[in-house]
């Protein structure tokens, strides 16, 4: 792996004014309409530069070492010796459609390990090169860890395959000198269950496991000193039978809940019924009436309504954050950091939302049982959920399309032809005028993706009877082209976004987006004088909410009031 991968991922959520950041929702192949399962991730940090990370595939001869680096600084860990044949990797899934995703829970602070030589993001991309399997990769992770030492805080993973999804979480044991200058608690506790089929789960920067059955491998696999390990610390006295993992080793807070499992309450209460009565857990008024680990979707879950998902902003309930004063007069559902404020000794809250203004990359993946496990899809996108779009990357493909490469850029180096710059250009705009901007950034979104859901199909059929060279060649071209072909239409949307809403006006036109889009895009789009020189006609003025107007005629209406003479 490149030393320049400095994905800068994901930043641990201990208190609510900390970074969080990353979510994850699973879906069961039982549970999805196309008999998928499907991993999502947001990779939000504030410094992260939003890329598609490909690692090629390969044989390697007898002493052959691999570098390691932490994923969030790039700091060199350590050399470890290479496996003989790795796998092709494509973001965060690799050749035989497997998946793994991640978010940081943090969890006790004397649990980090300052002499491990494993980070979290190694785990990931590493693993990702040695396993073909969600089962399999568990027990790579482990073996790393316990290996070279755990260099981050708590984690949870989500790992599937074509048949399993499981959830992960673990934590390094702090340090205990052994006498010899090295750590006598090397390594992690861990536990990993698989989530029934038919059924959907997530994360969110909280570890969410509590008590885990013992005697249930198929099922569930642990640590041998997860209880006793918590047992020295002091962690926990109870019977093993009521051993949880997550009140042992990453205690429920106000912010854990608020700014974390709420993420997971919004994903169930859109795909689940009977999920408002999690509230006031959500809200962090009631950790007693906690969320169970995964729930049954009403219907089975589609890979739309998973991409939907991802761009949630609590709409709808009480934290809806499109509807408050913080929102201003065109309803944007985004707060700049930090997450928290205080007004005369009382400390409020920014929510933090599933879709955040902070994304460096998305992605929703799905692994494939009904097609050979080269043909899984990773969806990928960068920058804000609620306000970029995802185009397919199939798990085969051997080639970054140059919008999302490596090097094409950075959060310090503006690129023209780069898609993170792009779309960060258009999803700016849009905070100017959110309510108007982003329903047509919509539009173009919608109907980019269902498009590329219909070509999905369709190219199942083209390539069954390819060999796998040829398949693999094939759909590597198909990615690379549909990608670029995503980047020109974004950039023709950008220039229309700031040609129709200029200054804060609104200019009429002969139909809509997808009008000038999938038209000529010529200025004859927008309505003119009539006159014959291309000056605008009907530019509307739509002012502010009403909510907005009642805020300020509140806080300084009598300077603002217009006197009737």
């Amino acid at each position: 792996m490149k030393k320049l991968r400095l994905i800068l991922a994901a930043t641990a959520a201990v208190a609510y004014g900390a970074a969080s950041a990353c979510t994850n929702f699973i879906v069961t192949k039982g549970a999805s309409t196309d008999g998928s399962v499907m991993v999502t991730y947001a990779a939000d940090s504030h410094a992260l530069y939003g890329a598609l990370y490909h690692t090629p595939g390969g044989k390697f001869k007898d002493g052959a070492m691999l570098p390691v680096y932490e994923w969030d600084t790039g700091r060199y860990l350590r050399d470890i010796p290479q496996v003989r044949e790795t796998y092709s990797t494509i973001g965060n899934m690799n050749e035989h459609s497997l998946i793994i995703g991640e978010t940081t829970y943090g969890g006790r602070r004397e649990l980090e390990d300052s002499t491990g030589r494993m980070d979290y993001g190694s785990l990931i991309y590493i693993t990702l090169q040695r396993a073909k399997t969600a089962r399999e990769a568990i027990g790579v992770i482990v073996d790393l860890a316990n290996t070279y030492g755990y260099a981050s805080s708590g984690e949870s993973f989500s790992i599937a395959d074509p048949d399993e999804a499981w959830i992960m979480e673990l934590i390094g044991k702090g340090f205990k000198d052994d006498g010899k200058g090295g750590n006598a608690r090397k390594g992690i506790v861990w536990v990993a269950r698989r989530i029934p089929d038919g059924y959907v789960s997530a994360h969110a920067n909280q570890a969410r496991i509590t008590a885990f059955p013992k005697d249930d491998p198929e099922n569930c696999l642990y640590s041998p000193d997860v209880i006793s390990f918590a047992r020295e610390m002091g962690y926990y006295d109870g019977p093993d039978a009521d051993f949880s993992f997550c009140d042992a080793y990453a205690p429920l807070d106000f912010g854990a809940m608020r700014a974390c499992e709420a993420r997971v309450w919004a994903f169930f209460r859109t795909v689940a019924d009977d999920m408002d009565r999690y509230a006031d857990y959500a809200m962090g008024h009631n950790k007693e009436n906690r969320m169970p680990l995964w729930v049954k979707p009403r219907a089975k879950v589609s890979p739309k309504t998973l991409f939907d998902c991802m761009r949630d902003h609590y709409e709808g309930t009480p934290m809806d954050m499109t509807a408050d004063i913080g929102a201003g007069g065109h309803n944007c559902p985004y707060r700049w950091r930090p997450m928290e404020f205080e007004v005369d000794g009382v400390s409020y809250v920014n929510e933090r939302a599933t879709a955040t203004q902070q994304t460096g990359f998305w992605f929703v993946a799905q692994a494939r049982p009904e097609v050979t496990r080269d043909m899984g899809i990773l969806w990928f996108g960068v920058d804000d959920a609620a306000t970029s779009c995802l185009t397919p990357i199939y798990c085969s493909a051997q080639e970054v399309p140059e919008c999302f490469r490596e090097g094409n850029g950075s959060m310090l180096e503006y690129s023209p032809t780069s898609a993170f710059w792009l779309f960060n250009r258009t999803t700016n705009f849009a905070y100017m005028r959110y309510d108007m901007i982003s329903a047509d950034i919509r539009k173009v979104a919608d109907k980019w993706e269902n498009d590329m859901l219909a070509n999905v199909r369709k190219t199942d059929a083209r390539v069954g009877r390819m060999s796998p060279a040829a398949r693999r060649n094939y759909l590597t071209q198909l990615s690379v082209e549909t990608a670029q072909e995503l980047f020109d239409r974004w950039q023709r949307l950008n220039n229309y976004l700031l040609v129709k809403y200029m200054d804060g006006n609104v200019k009429s036109e002969h139909g809509d987006v997808l009008t000038f889009l999938d038209g000529d895009g010529s200025p004859a789009h927008f309505v003119d004088n009539g006159n014959g020189r291309q000056i605008p006609g009907k530019i509307q003025f739509p002012g502010y909410n009403e909510k907005w107007k009642r805020a300020v005629a509140a806080d300084n209406g009598e300077t603002l009031r217009v006197i009737k003479n």
